[in-house]
């Protein structure tokens, strides 16, 4: 009966050990986590294991990007904690359609994206009230999305790929 009871507790330790460094709170983070990740603080708590480790390896990333990408990564997280639900989860479905899209479409996303960001503020509503075209659809005029699609701050199902500037 003990050995039991040593067992089931021997193996439960590695699980909650699992779970706790998966899904650290705030607070468990290193200082340097911390630092890069500010402008998340005040969701960190909220957020799921798999995202908070997304957000930790970026994190670990940080350091060797050159300091243009570390400015951008930063904008990038500040805007991405002002979007509402439904605006994250529009720029997650965003991401994942300029992902299945063919490399040569996803190539030209950059440049149709800062003719977007051109374009004056009625022409940005009205191209942000229409539908996405599925992804493969025919090449005739597409607008531009409303949002940039999330970049390598963009996690799959949220924060870090390309976000919003």
């Amino acid at each position: 009966m003990l050995a039991l009871a040593l067992a089931t507790s021997i193996n439960a330790a590695p699980a909650h050990a699992q779970i706790t460094l998966g899904s650290p709170s705030w607070n468990q983070l290193s200082p340097q986590e911390r630092q890069i990740l500010a402008p998340i603080a005040p969701e960190w708590d909220t957020l799921d294991a798999q995202r908070k480790q997304k957000w930790r390896g970026l994190a670990q990333r940080y350091p060797t990007l050159a300091p243009e990408q570390q400015q951008r990564i930063q904008e990038q997280m500040r805007s991405w904690v002002q979007l509402t639900p439904d605006q994250r989860r529009i720029a997650r479905e965003q991401y994942k359609n300029l992902r299945q899209m063919p490399p040569n479409q996803r190539a030209e996303a950059p440049q149709k994206w800062q003719e977007y960001q051109n374009l004056p503020p009625e022409q940005k509503r009205e191209f942000a009230a229409r539908p996405m075209p599925p992804p493969g659809a025919a090449q005739g005029h597409q607008p531009a999305p409303p949002m940039p699609p999330p970049q390598e701050v963009h996690p799959r199902n949220g924060p870090p790929g390309p976000a919003p500037k």
